[in-house]
Order: C-alpha cells, then structure tokens, then sequence
C-alpha cells in the first residue's frame, strides 16, 4: 500500500506531516512521489493564505476521479479543516472525502484510518477545544542532516489578521526534558542542525521558571548539534536573557527571524502586535548591539485594511534602516474569523499589488549589495548535497541561510565544512573548500 501526502503552509505544518508519515509507515504504508499510484493520499492543509482554500478544492477536483476507479482513501487534515465554514463546504461538495481530522487529533490518524479500512465509515474528527500535548507519534523525517522540533503548540497573540489562535489553540509548552531527549536522539542519528518550532517560541514556559533562553542553553550544550536556529519569535517577547543567550552560544544562528508585519505604529496597533515602529528598531539596535555580526530577517504584510500611503513610506523607512537580509513580502488577504475581515477601508487590490512591487524592488535592489560582504569571508556550511539545478555541484547554507554552491566530493554530504566565498549570485553564493 502506497501513500501520498502534500503539506501546505509553514514548519509547523512540515513537522506535522512528517508525523503521519511515521505514522502510516508504522502501518505498512511506503511513500510516493505519484500521486496516480497512491492507496492513499492526504492532504495537510493551511489556511493562512488566501489562495490555500482554491488549491484544495482543485486537487480534491482532480482527486475524484481517482477514487471512483481504484477506491483511493482521502484524508484531509490540518488548519483549514478547524474553520466551519471549510466544514461545511467539504460536507456540502467533497462529502466524497473519507477522513477529516483538524490540528487537535493528528495522534488518532491511525485510529481513524482503521476505522476506514475496516468498517468502511467515514470519519470526521475534528475537535474545537485545545489539543493536548501528544509525545511519542512516530516520524518519518524529509532530511537526514536538519531537523525541526516543536517546542509549543497554539498561539494567544490573536493579531487582527490571524486566523492560527482560533485553529491552533492556546499556548501549550511541552516539558523540556521531553524536547532535550529528542534532540538527544537527533544527535545521536547523526542530525547536525535543529530548527525549534512554535507559533510563538519565545513566550516559551517550561514551567517552573524555565523559559526559552533556558532551553537555548541547554540545546546548546548537546554534543553533535552544530547549528541551532528558531522560528517564529514576537517582538514583543524578545527578552534580554534570550539575546543574552544568542550572544554567548556559537551554535545559535546569528540571523534572527524578527517580524515586523508593517512599519506604522498606527497599523501595528490595528494589528494588535503589541509594538511601536519605535519600539521595534530599538530592539534591533540592541541585538545589534549585543550580538556581534547579527542579521535580520522579517515578515511584512502589505496592504492591512485603512493603510495609507503614509503608513506604507513608514514600512519602507524600517526596510531601509534595518536593512533585512531576507524578507518574506505577503499581500493582505481577508481570513474568515477574524477581526481584520470586518475593518472597514479594505484596500483596493489594485494597490495592494502597486505597494507590494515598490517593497520588492526595495528588498531586491539591497540583495546584491549585501552579498558583497560575503566575499573572500569563509562560512560555515552545512553541506545539504548536490544542487537540484546541477548534480556536478554540492550545495548547503551559511550561519544566515545564504545559499552556497561549491565543487566537492559525496563524503561531504551532512558534514559541516569551511568555505571561502568567492562570487556572489544575488540569490546565491559560490565559493571554494
């Protein structure tokens, strides 16, 4: 029996699928590539982006085909399927699809699919409440070399624009002893580099006074972790201890992922981030300060409702003080559910787009400059393998995720080696051993 399984959205998304992987595969299930040959397929859905729903809604099109000559299983999972009206939809028009399970109940994906296989019912198992905090699933990892680890489930930030806290929950923080012995277990596999995961990692509570600088630490001192990076902090959340313990750890990446979301301290409010514009560059100043050689990456939302030319410059002023080694650009998009759906002055699309092109061209036009830097300085790569685009080629990542390309030999493949850069590429770097 073969399975088929497509994630959309972020790490957290990611780090899901490769959990019912493990747990199919613990079934019997061997994975595949082709969607036409799978006895299963599923499908981990986000509902973040705007265009999340009308890629679902096409692959289930394309899907029932399928079903009806060869009896495909179809499982629906993740973000999407805790909105009711995505329920209600999947009920009216897709009631063809066979298990639908939501970010609470992932744990009881074998439970349901037996009931599948052997009952013949379908299954829906979507739940409202927030999830428990499930250790032990099975996982079947994408990479033999990274890593990531969920640190904390759920959010409770509740920004404007976010629909995450209503399908992920509250915050839920697993045990640290429970995160150190994976990571443990990674190492011992031979894992170099570890990307700890959460909605918010940094308002990370262990409990008993142990919170994420305290868990940095302790990563920090596992033998065989090279490399240690996080994502998605809040601004709002970064203390000093945690800079303190970027600052000391060698291991911690030193390119912070800091969200801005947008420059307009008026915006922002709207939002509900919690943060000035002020605040915001005061708190690069002091990692700056603090952290030798540290860079910056960001999200910027573009075209939130009622924001004004004004506020849009205000954006643009941060780009250009903080001047951000990677950007991910995002254009507003209206999420059922949430507050920012109702605001009155939704910007006309035809805007949204303009402002999201000045952005680009902004972040684009400092990309080639930046890589100067990089010139005739030796990185630290993890070396990842061979480039898709050229299979003579090895390639891996700088410390701030710069892509490398380099001529070496196949025993490189998972070892962290030194290589001086010798060209930049705008989106990549070549260097030499």
């Amino acid at each position: 029996m073969k399975y088929y399984i497509t994630t959309m959205g972020c790490q957290l998304n990611e780090n899901d699928s490769e959990k019912l992987s493990g747990i199919v595969e613990k079934m019997g299930y061997e994975k595949t590539e082709s969607l036409a040959e799978a006895d299963l397929v599923i499908y981990n859905t986000c509902c973040v982006r705007e265009n999340a729903e009308e890629r679902l809604f096409g692959k289930l099109g394309e899907l029932k085909k399928q079903k009806e000559e060869k009896g495909t299983i179809i499982a629906i999972g993740g973000c999407m399927m805790q909105e009711p009206h995505i329920l209600e939809k999947m009920k009216q028009s897709y009631n063809y699809t066979d298990i639908i399970f939501g970010t609470h109940t992932l744990h009881k994906f074998e439970e349901d699919l037996k009931k599948v296989l052997e009952e013949r019912k379908k299954v829906r198992d979507v739940i409202d409440i927030d999830g428990e905090v499930i250790e032990g699933l099975p996982i079947s990892r994408n990479d033999k070399y990274k890593a990531s680890v969920t640190i904390m489930y759920g959010c409770n930030n509740f920004c404007s624009y976010c629909i995450v806290p209503y399908v992920r929950g509250r915050e839920r923080s697993r045990q640290p002893e429970k995160i150190l012995n994976e990571i443990k277990s990674l190492a011992t596999q031979g894992y170099k580099e570890i990307t700890l995961l959460g909605q918010n990692v940094n308002s990370y509570d262990g409990g008993n006074d142990y919170k994420f600088a305290n868990l940095l630490d302790d990563v920090c001192k596992i033998n065989g972790i090279e490399r240690i990076r996080f994502i998605s902090p809040h601004p709002k959340d970064f203390t000093d201890d945690v800079i303190e313990a970027i600052s000391k750890n060698d291991k911690i990446s030193k390119i912070i992922h800091l969200p801005l979301q947008a420059g307009s301290t008026r915006v922002l409010k709207e939002m509900n981030r919690k943060y000035t514009k002020e605040q915001y560059l005061q708190l690069v100043e002091k990692m700056k300060n603090k952290i030798p050689n540290v860079l910056f990456s960001t999200d910027i939302i573009v075209g939130f409702p009622g924001e004004t030319e004004e506020d849009f410059e205000d954006t643009l002023d941060v780009v250009r003080k903080v001047n951000f080694e990677q950007i991910f650009m995002f254009i507003y998009s209206r999420r059922i559910g949430t507050v920012a759906d109702k605001m009155p002055n939704q910007i006309p699309e035809e805007i949204k787009h303009n402002r999201f092109e000045r952005l680009k061209e902004l972040y684009d036009s400092k990309v080639s400059i930046n890589n100067q830097k990089y010139i005739g300085t030796t990185q630290k790569i993890l070396v990842d393998g061979y480039s898709k685009n050229d299979a003579s080629i090895l390639t891996g990542r700088t410390d701030s995720n710069k892509v490398v390309n380099f001529q070496g030999t196949e025993d490189l493949v998972g070892k962290m080696i030194n290589i001086k850069i010798t060209e930049e590429h705008k989106w990549y770097l070549k260097g030499e051993i």
